[in-house]
């Protein structure tokens, strides 16, 4: 079996936290199994109504909320919606819109939105795949101030992902009219690591709605470790 070098495949802050474990040894990373099957969309979907309902069930056999959190790792707020959600079968129609996200959300399924989304509109399968690889917390839509953010994406030449100046301009001058006429865009995605943010998604929108002057915008937060959420809800929710 050959191997490869991690920094070639893995995202840039998950080989942060692998090399915290394994710097300069060589692992064997077994394929993913079990709950973590991962596929195309449909069976994504399959997997969480499973999720939903295996959650459910322990909730009846006499689980707590907050146990099930742990065990799930999910926020206390989405195992509330699962297990006192009534429309569990209700098909939920995706949208790429600030409402569908909330609707999705109220159903206890934002991270099925997220996926929807990055897998269509926000044509990021790679980031959909990146997100699956691990149990995460989703939190939102919150709107939170533009402030607290930073593009990744842009054509500086210092910045992480280094795109055409032009046609970077080009789109962000079409959103902003497009912003100006819809208030229900979608809203950007962060993620909150280390203290602090990442835009991972949204950095046209971003760049846009600072440019028109925008001070807060709806987003979708997710989280990884649990001490990091315990930290964001501390510091950013109510």
């Amino acid at each position: 079996m050959s191997y490869e070098n991690a920094a070639d495949i893995l995202p840039e802050d998950l080989l942060k936290r692998v090399q915290k474990f394994a710097a300069g040894k060589l692992i064997y990373v077994p394929e993913t199994i079990g709950k973590r099957s991962w596929g195309k969309t449909s069976g994504y979907k399959r997997y969480l109504a499973e999720r939903n309902q295996e959650i459910k069930e322990k909730f009846i056999s006499g689980s707590t909320i907050e146990n099930l959190a742990d065990e799930y790792n999910l926020s206390v707020e989405s195992i509330k919606k699962i297990v006192y959600s009534k429309n569990e079968n209700k098909e939920l129609k995706y949208k790429c819109s600030l409402s569908s996200a909330k609707e999705f959300a109220e159903a206890g399924k934002l991270e099925d939105w997220v996926h929807l989304f990055l897998l269509s509109d926000g044509h990021n399968k790679a980031f959909s795949d990146g997100l699956k690889l691990f149990n995460r917390y989703y939190l939102g839509p919150l709107t939170m101030p533009l402030s607290l953010f930073s593009r990744c994406c842009g054509p500086e030449e210092d910045i992480k992902y280094q795109v055409n100046a032009e046609w970077f301009e080009k789109r962000v001058q079409s959103l902003k009219k497009i912003l100006q006429s819809n208030d229900d865009m979608p809203p950007l995605i962060v993620h909150f690591v280390d203290h602090g943010f990442e835009l991972c998604d949204g950095n046209h929108r971003f760049e846009a709605l600072t440019q028109l002057g925008v001070k807060e915008y709806p987003v979708i937060v997710w989280i990884t470790e649990k001490d990091e959420y315990e930290e964001f809800v501390g510091k950013y929710t109510p």
